[in-house]
């Protein structure tokens, strides 16, 4: 079984990926990047305090975060195989879904026994961090129980209303992620921690809003309404230039001020490739087949980006 489309060069066959395929392990980069980043993050201001890390808990706050993820990436594959949306979508390598359940279709009880057990495994964790951080527990339970919530609540709920559909994927991979690890590992949340989150959310939300522009004619069959479904792509590229250039603005500001440890500002080698991503997604934003490069190197920037902040974070 092929896509039909394949001779547009955006589709791609449907082969045989393992059921498993359905955790999207390649996308679990951007976790341990985006945690790298909240964990050095921690680890400096706890220097600055002239406190230790603590290994176990930092560890466990990684460990929760990837399944998290990969429980959102197994729950969405779960519904959009049942939905029939796998069966409509324009297949790249960063969207459309990766086709596992089309070639194991007697493994859908067990993909989502497996989403939901991530879930679940993330919401043990959260409570063994919360009981060994008693100091903390009214941020802890606020920071977790809305992480929880978009992780169930993303594919039934929040990919019909564009505007959540857009932050929440930042949301998640920025603030929360940032904010629920120092609160762990310090004891506190800082203005200083939400500010730092401001460039991984905007580059996050742009990863994810990219990637629903192949999928605008199969999201629209099984009742989504995405932002580049409902305004269209060129507003939409606006959208994600408008995130763009006020996060890195803000990175400024922040470096400016000295907000963060100095080397955070490492992250501007990743401008130039930020400001081609943007510029390609425009050329192309009705050109599909001649998207592909720069939905790749947008994946590319939302994982170099927060793992050049946490370098920069690590040596200064």
């Amino acid at each position: 079984m092929t896509s039909g489309r394949t001779g547009m060069g955006m589709g791609r066959p449907v082969v045989a990926v393992p059921w498993w395929g359905v955790l999207r392990p390649p996308f679990l980069l951007l976790t341990i990047s985006c945690m790298a980043l909240a964990v050095a993050w921690s680890a400096w201001w706890l220097r600055m305090e002239g406190q230790s890390l603590a290994a176990v808990p930092a560890l466990l706050c990684v460990l929760g975060a990837l399944l998290a993820h990969a429980g959102v990436n197994v729950l969405n594959e779960v519904h959009d195989f049942r939905s029939g949306l796998d069966q409509h979508t324009w297949r790249t390598p960063f969207s459309g879904g990766s086709g596992a359940l089309l070639s194991h279709p007697d493994k859908v009880k067990t993909a989502a026994t497996l989403g939901w057990t991530c879930v679940v495994l993330t919401a043990a964790i959260g409570l063994g961090l919360w009981w060994w951080r008693p100091a903390a527990h009214g941020p802890l339970m606020a920071l977790g129980g809305l992480g929880l919530l978009l992780v169930v609540a993303y594919t039934p709920w929040i990919t019909r209303h564009p505007w959540w559909c857009l932050v929440a994927p930042g949301l998640g991979f920025g603030p929360l992620m940032l904010l629920g690890t120092e609160v762990v590992l310090t004891g506190q949340w800082s203005w200083q921690g939400l500010a730092l989150s401001v460039l991984p959310f905007a580059l996050v939300n742009n990863l994810l809003l990219l990637n629903q522009f192949p999928d605008v004619d199969a999201d629209r069959r099984v009742g989504r309404r995405t932002l580049p479904m409902v305004i269209g792509r060129g507003p939409a590229v606006v959208v994600m230039g408008v995130q763009q250039m006020a996060a890195w603005l803000w990175l400024g500001v922040g470096a400016w001020q000295g907000w963060w440890p100095p080397g955070v500002a490492l992250a501007v080698l990743a401008l130039p490739l930020s400001m081609w991503v943007l510029q390609r997604a425009w050329q192309a934003r009705d050109d599909l087949g001649a998207l592909q490069p720069a939905m790749a190197l947008n994946v590319a920037q939302c994982v170099l980006v927060p793992g050049l902040m946490a370098v920069g974070s690590g040596v200064s």
